[in-house]
């Protein structure tokens, strides 16, 4: 059974120092992505599946097969970075059976109703609410780049959204 040791939204997903210095931090042995969109595009998964650090088990599932996955072994063996493209996704699974105690957001990208919040990370209204509701389900959330740079707790991100 494996063993989650990083949930981080980054809608970038898997992406070159950042995440080898995520990898390592955890000592991850696995990376378990959850797209939809990605787990359908053979094309562009197969560029992320080859873009992991060497060494690291990629599995890319859509968000059903990731909930069995987890239901009937936490997605199998080692240590798992759970990745996922946005809190949508995560609110999703989290819903669905997927229960972790914490999260890491580490980028999710601009747009016309976004503001940033910490970074190249950005929230809008409906991403606000999931912080909000999760954290009001017991979810530690923070959000964090890069591991030099401190956590910030949620809490003072919706602060600085809603200032």
């Amino acid at each position: 059974m494996g063993k989650i040791v990083l949930t981080r939204v980054d809608s970038r997903l898997i992406h070159g120092q950042v995440m080898t210095k995520w990898v390592n931090q955890v000592q991850a042995n696995k990376i378990v992505i959850v797209s939809d969109e990605l787990a359908n595009d053979e094309f562009m998964k197969s560029i992320y599946l080859l873009s992991a650090p060497a060494g690291i088990t990629v599995d890319c599932l859509t968000a059903a097969d990731a909930v069995k996955s987890y239901k009937d072994d936490v997605f199998g063996e080692g240590r798992i970075l759970l990745l996922l493209p946005s809190l949508q996704v995560l609110e999703s699974i989290f819903n669905a059976g997927i229960k972790v105690d914490s999260v890491q957001i580490g980028g999710l990208g601009g747009g016309p109703s976004r503001k940033v919040v910490f970074q190249n990370i950005t929230l809008d209204d409906a991403d606000a609410k999931i912080c909000e509701d999760l954290s009001a389900k017991g979810v530690s959330i923070v959000f964090q780049t890069i591991p030099e740079d401190a956590p910030q707790d949620v809490s003072s991100i919706l602060k600085k959204y809603r200032g």
